[in-house]
């Protein structure tokens, strides 16, 4: 009887240094600390939170395959240098070196895990020289400079069909631009600007010709448009121009430009123009500035200086 309590009272006391003596690792572990035998001391740990697009992708770290798929956390790092690489079935693998630090949550959520083999489809059943996508009305515009011929078909590619014609314009245009309602299309070159109707309130056909307006007295700069979707503003080594885009359209004279090579900016949600013109100053010398010009249509009355060529020749 005796032996059998000296046995439980051995037990017992034992069984209380062990806990006393593992109390502090239990703690440790409990408050977010571990042992780190590099420096023999208890350090507090860090986390690495991983997502992909898409979910459900193998993750290594420090080349050890862990048992669970992103988004997945990984808890009770120790600080220092890690090696996370990421793999999923017929994609690209993601790899990257990552340091933990204590008390800290190491993200990687912004990664986007690629196909090896992209569902790539070809839409335009013509040769192009170049498209824009239409997304409110669900269609895509190409444009063909070599014939001159301009083409629509849905998002998918289907109902590919011709629409229109483009003038010739030698050199080739140097830009296009869309008009804010998608309706028309801008492009031109250094001396020409042509405008070519896409879109009409339903049951209106589309014209047969397109817009040509010839500046063979001075260089173009840019063009841009105006938010009505009608005037567009042209920008020459001379001057700041307003026309409307129609056929024998006058120029209507905003600002005169002493710089040639200048620098413009179009804010097209305000129709604000922002451009670098020099003026003399007292001294006699020319300096560069920055101008303001307000172009919308409550502050600037297009339709009281807008003016064709039939018109000036009645008048």
């Amino acid at each position: 009887m005796r032996r059998e309590q000296k046995i439980r009272a051995i037990l017992f006391y034992t069984s209380v240094l062990l806990f006393f003596a593992g109390l502090p690792y239990i703690l440790s572990y409990a408050l977010g600390y571990k042992f780190d035998p590099r420096t023999l001391k208890f350090t507090k740990t860090g986390i690495i939170a991983i997502e992909t697009q898409p979910a459900g992708a193998n993750v290594y770290l420090n080349g050890k395959l862990l048992d669970k798929t992103t988004p997945v956390t990984i808890q009770e790092l120790l600080p220092g240098k890690y090696n996370v690489r990421i793999e999923l079935e017929k994609h690209y693998s993601w790899s990257v070196d990552t340091n933990v630090e204590g008390r800290r949550v190491n993200r990687l959520d912004k990664i986007i895990l690629f196909p090896l083999r992209p569902n790539v489809k070809k839409l335009n059943k013509e040769k192009i020289s170049f498209f824009w996508v239409d997304k409110e009305r669900g269609r895509i515009y190409y444009v063909d400079f070599k014939e001159n011929v301009i083409y629509k078909s849905d998002l998918d590619g289907e109902d590919f069909q011709d629409i229109g014609t483009l003038p010739e314009m030698l050199p080739h245009p140097k830009k296009w631009k869309l008009s804010p309602n998608k309706s028309k299309l801008l492009f031109y070159n250094l001396n020409q600007i042509a405008v070519v109707t896409l879109e009409l309130e339903e049951g209106m056909p589309i014209p047969d010709s397109a817009v040509l307006l010839n500046l063979a007295d001075t260089r173009i700069v840019d063009v841009f448009w105006h938010s009505d979707s009608y005037h567009i503003i042209v920008v020459t080594e001379k001057a700041i121009d307003a026309l409307e885009a129609q056929p024998k359209a006058v120029p209507v004279e905003l600002a005169s430009l002493n710089k040639k090579n200048t620098t413009v900016f179009y804010d097209d949600t305000k129709d604000v123009l922002y451009f670098l013109d020099s003026q003399k100053a007292s001294d006699e010398n020319y300096y560069d500035n920055v101008y303001k010009l307000e172009l919308n249509t409550k502050s600037f009355p297009f339709q009281n200086l807008i003016k064709t060529k039939e018109n000036e020749r009645t008048e």
